[in-house]
């Protein structure tokens, strides 16, 4: 599987894209686009890789794009498969980067917009009040006149860029026009690594995939993801088990050994590694902090 130029189906009395995405039709291929993209989590959750990023997503989480940054998001198939109000929801808003022209976004008070449209080339990961904000913005926006809805699309960039409330995504090295050259070998390693991360994971196996040995295959890898790929699955497998430690009660054996560990303590030590706490102790933190959600 390759990495697709995903085309927004063009609109007469629009000059740019927003939809709602439900059930089967949030679940989105290994894809790039010459739009940017805003993407709102409605209500669904899995294991997103945007450019080099492999981690964790959830409901609630506001995210925006430059053109041509190659992502997927693996929803969980619970979202997927629902006919009723739980089933998984997104928002998709795409726009180009020039959609008000060039002499409209070459005066002053574009400023902080234009370097916040800059920025998102390595992918944004919003946070705090801005991230509730813009997804507010872009609900309303399903429903505005044409001329709101760009109104309101500038106002959702003025708000990220005033604020300033986000996390880059992916690393500073990450290029997606070098990485793209070989997306069909990168992407059949992606797809089995989320099919089997679960499993043994065997390295001459995965280099098999590609017509490759064992140690051309890690030079290789970590060539075009700026990582080996111990620590690319490493990723995958914490993210799924970031998930289940905050969605579902599983004690932390089961966890382990859902993730592809058969060994606890080496499941507590990536844990750590990766995310800096113990599994018992990031479930503990996420609860405080939902239930001070709640009380606000």
């Amino acid at each position: 599987m390759k990495a697709t130029l995903k085309k927004a189906t063009p609109n007469p009395e629009h000059s740019f894209n927003i939809h709602k995405d439900i059930g089967h039709a949030i679940a989105s291929a290994w894809h790039y686009h010459p739009e940017c993209e805003l993407l709102v989590i409605k209500r669904t959750s899995g294991t997103c890789l945007i450019g080099d990023h492999v981690g964790s997503f959830k409901k609630g989480d506001v995210f925006l794009f430059g053109p041509n940054l190659p992502h997927t998001f693996r929803c969980e198939q619970k979202y997927l498969d629902r006919a009723d109000e739980k089933v998984g929801e997104t928002i998709v808003v795409l726009f180009q980067n020039a959609i008000w022209g060039e002499a409209f976004l070459s005066l002053p008070e574009m400023s902080p917009i234009v370097k916040l449209l800059h920025s998102s080339k390595l992918g944004l990961r919003l946070r705090g009040a801005t991230k509730k904000k813009v997804a507010k913005i872009a609900e309303e926006m399903l429903l505005d006149s044409p001329s709101r809805k760009l109104i309101n699309l500038l106002s959702a960039l003025e708000e990220i860029a005033n604020s300033k409330e986000y996390e880059f995504i992916s690393s500073s090295g990450f290029n997606p026009e070098v990485n793209r050259v070989d997306h069909s070998r990168i992407n059949a390693i992606f797809e089995f690594t989320f099919t089997n991360y679960h499993r043994k994971v065997v390295l001459e196996d995965v280099a098999g995939l590609i017509n490759m040995g064992k140690h051309s295959f890690c030079r290789y890898f970590k060539s075009k993801t700026k990582k080996t790929y111990i620590q690319f699955l490493m990723e995958v497998r914490i993210g799924h088990a970031c998930r289940l430690l905050v969605e579902e009660e599983y004690n932390m054996a089961e966890i382990g050994y859902a993730c592809g560990y058969n060994n606890i303590s080496h499941f507590y030590h990536q844990f750590k590694a990766l995310t800096k706490k113990n599994p018992l102790d990031y479930r503990q933190s996420y609860l405080k902090t939902e239930a001070l959600k709640v009380a606000i």
